[in-house]
């Protein structure tokens, strides 16, 4: 593994998703995350019948330690900010106000460590009409217009993963990344600034250009229109994605696959823009195809015809996939106390090195003394 972070010391603050996820992605690339907990529950995320290590909590904390300080204890405190005096980032993500009482306000950090990047990652931001209003994934989602793509009006209910907390730790990641970068030229800290709602207006900002730009008000059938992407049930129950988009060759791969060479012949799906106003019929068409064949037999002939495509998996069947395991997506490793630990790696590499090493997400407080030990020899 090549930790290119190697060096940057990260203090996380953080809970449930956001803070963690932005404390994550830093930590995959080699930063030295130290997670500051409560004493006694730590982040809220890992309550988890009856324990302290619920799956929510593991999939946003690897690569990390931790050490449980009440930084509105006096000694706590005081340790909190031996840790801010070495660090380069500091990653909180409470209600606008909430850092200040709990002696973790930037200009009080700053003013240990003028390098500091200090991030704060709240719901709508620092100010404003709803600046202390409670935000949680659905809440952003709903508010930045993207809720509104997923939803299916005849059976309207949320969908799908918390997109909105993710993306917003991957967002002030990014600006955490540009800030350290400018240090470097500056050596002096930035503050980084990240609400939800502006991290998902962003997400979200091909609808906003259609409509900034041509009037359109996007739903969630506008871009599989245009995009042409289908999703098909085969005879054995089992379902494949298909995503035509523009180029003429697929369509007559996929009418060969099918066996209906045809299908390109009957005036509602002859052009690109009768396919786009008839979806609704070519699904009808399509469902009916594909519905004798079994998944497998489809998978064959749409590889053979060139045909974008690929099996809709779940989760239990993905990482089984030959590409999937051709990559190494899953990786394990042993924790001390938790035993074999398996996760899904990071996505970057570098230099064709995958990276493979990860240390399992940490139990309450595993790292206390170790990390006291470390601070002071720096002291001396």
């Amino acid at each position: 593994m090549i930790k290119v972070l190697e060096g940057v010391t990260v203090i996380e603050q953080g809970t449930f998703i956001t803070g963690p996820a932005a404390g994550m992605l830093l930590a995959d690339l080699g930063a030295n995350v130290i997670k500051v907990e409560l004493p006694g529950k730590g982040d809220p995320f890992r309550a988890f019948k009856g324990g302290l290590y619920s799956p929510h909590y593991q999939t946003y904390n690897r690569n990390k330690r931790s050490i449980a300080l009440n930084t509105k204890d006096e000694a706590d405190r005081a340790i909190f900010h031996d840790l801010i005096r070495d660090a380069d980032v500091y990653i909180q993500n409470f209600r606008p106000g909430t850092a200040e009482r709990l002696g973790a306000g930037e200009e009080e950090l700053r003013a240990l460590n003028p390098r500091l990047i200090y991030c704060a990652i709240s719901g709508f931001g620092n100010d404003g009409p709803y600046a202390n209003r409670p935000s949680y994934d659905t809440v952003a989602q709903a508010a930045s217009g993207f809720l509104k793509l997923l939803i299916n009006p005849e059976n309207p209910r949320v969908v799908g993963p918390a997109m909105a907390d993710a993306m917003s730790g991957f967002y002030a990641a990014y600006g955490i990344l540009g800030a350290l970068y400018e240090r470097n030229q500056t050596n002096k800290g930035r503050r980084v600034d990240v609400s939800m709602l502006e991290a998902m207006c962003h997400f979200n900002l091909d609808a906003f250009t259609h409509y900034l730009s041509e009037g359109e008000i996007m739903g969630p059938y506008s871009r599989p229109q245009v995009s042409q992407s289908y999703v098909m049930e085969c005879a054995d129950g089992k379902w494949v994605a298909l995503h035509m988009s523009s180029p003429e060759k697929f369509w007559q791969g996929l009418a060969n696959a099918m066996g209906y060479p045809e299908l390109l012949q009957d005036e509602r799906f002859s052009t690109r823009e009768g396919r786009i106003q008839n979806q609704e019929d070519m699904i009808v068409v399509l469902r009916d195809i594909f519905s004798k064949q079994p998944r497998a037999e489809w998978l064959q002939r749409l590889e053979a015809e060139d045909v974008p495509h690929a099996p809709m998996y779940d989760s239990n069947e993905v990482l089984e996939d030959p590409q999937a395991r051709h990559l190494q997506l899953q990786i394990s490793t042993e924790h001390p106390q938790i035993g074999k630990w398996d996760t899904v790696r990071s996505p970057v590499s570098y230099d064709g090195v995958r990276p493979l090493e990860v240390t399992a997400p940490p139990v309450l407080d595993e790292h206390h003394d170790e990390i006291i030990r470390e601070l002071r020899e720096r002291q001396r």
